[in-house]
């Protein structure tokens, strides 16, 4: 089989490093480089082989068929016209390309596939989604392409991530001595740069909601579990039957009367989703229960994805399911 060539920009990074292990096990794609200024001249065991990490100036992209940037947010966009310019398509993981930001970038598809597949395939750039925020969409799209979110609705999202999900540079904050054994939110006051990337991508799909967004820090390594209460104009006699019609044929997605856990995801690419309705309201809703792995489906899983398709492949070659 034909091997792309691919390089990583960040690849020491929590996402760098997941895709590197992705990359080196994938049966039609070879690792050319991984460049990480933090960590340049280190070698790491990624995916069954030793990595070691070069400079960014010297990471040669012009012999590459595809980069993966999993630069940081804001010293991406830079590095994506660069590769660009060598000839490569880019899966950029930093927001620097998504929705929800001002101004707005144009013409680089939101690499969420199960909502934007063709628009993946025909792509030179992809913007690959936020973690909280494919696990939110994901949950909502089907209710808000059906018209089902009631006009002006409120919807809340109380999400708790992994650590691995606030990056790799040293915080004091993230120490495991301040995380064990307690659970606490941030990003207040509904300010978290997803809730506005989730809103965007929404109001595409005919949503008029506002959102309510707030984030928790879980003392565990990896996963994301997000509790959505949604007003809608009626109650389906089937809960389940909205999400099972749009996603039935989805490799990566998985519905399920049971509420999924973290252990469910974590390590595969996967979505897993149940919703009920709530008792005790006076308009009618619906709660939907979320999961993702955010290393996987939410960030290197899903990168993945829109490489396979970027490059013509079986969109789940090389993914854990």
């Amino acid at each position: 089989m034909h091997r792309y060539s691919i390089g990583i920009l960040g690849a020491s990074g929590y996402a760098g490093r997941e895709l590197a292990a992705l990359v080196t096990r994938h049966p039609a794609l070879a690792l050319a480089f991984a460049a990480a200024d933090s960590r340049r001249g280190e070698t790491a065991e990624l995916g069954g082989r030793a990595v070691t990490f070069g400079a960014l100036e010297d990471a040669p992209l012009a012999n590459a068929d595809l980069i993966f940037s999993a630069l940081p947010h804001g010293a991406s966009a830079p590095w994506v016209h660069a590769a660009r310019a060598g000839g490569a398509k880019v899966v950029d993981l930093s927001a620097d390309l998504r929705p929800g930001r001002s101004p707005a970038p144009a013409g680089v598809p939101y690499g969420l596939p199960e909502i934007a597949r063709d628009a993946v395939r025909g792509a030179d750039v992809v913007a690959n989604p936020g973690c909280y925020a494919t696990a939110a969409i994901l949950a909502l799209a089907p209710l808000a392409a059906s018209g089902l979110i009631a006009p002006g609705a409120t919807i809340t999202i109380n999400a708790a991530s992994g650590v691995t999900g606030a990056g790799a540079a040293p915080r004091r904050d993230l120490l495991f001595g301040e995380v064990a054994e307690d659970f606490r939110a941030y990003a207040l006051g509904n300010s978290h740069r997803h809730g506005a990337e989730i809103g965007a991508v929404l109001a595409t799909l005919g949503s008029d909601a506002d959102l309510v967004f707030t984030p928790h820090l879980l003392p565990v390594a990896r996963g994301i579990l997000a509790t959505i209460l949604v007003p809608v104009t009626e109650l389906p006699a089937d809960p389940l039957a909205l999400w099972r019609a749009r996603y039935g044929a989805e490799p990566f997605i998985e519905i399920t009367t049971e509420a999924p856990t973290l252990r469910d995801v974590v390590r595969r690419n996967v979505f897993r989703l149940t919703a009920r309705p709530v008792a005790g309201v006076r308009r009618p809703m619906l709660q939907i229960i979320a999961a993702i792995d955010n290393l996987m489906k939410g960030a290197a899983g899903q990168a993945m994805q829109n490489a396979n398709l970027l490059l013509g492949l079986e969109e789940t070659m090389g993914l854990p399911a």
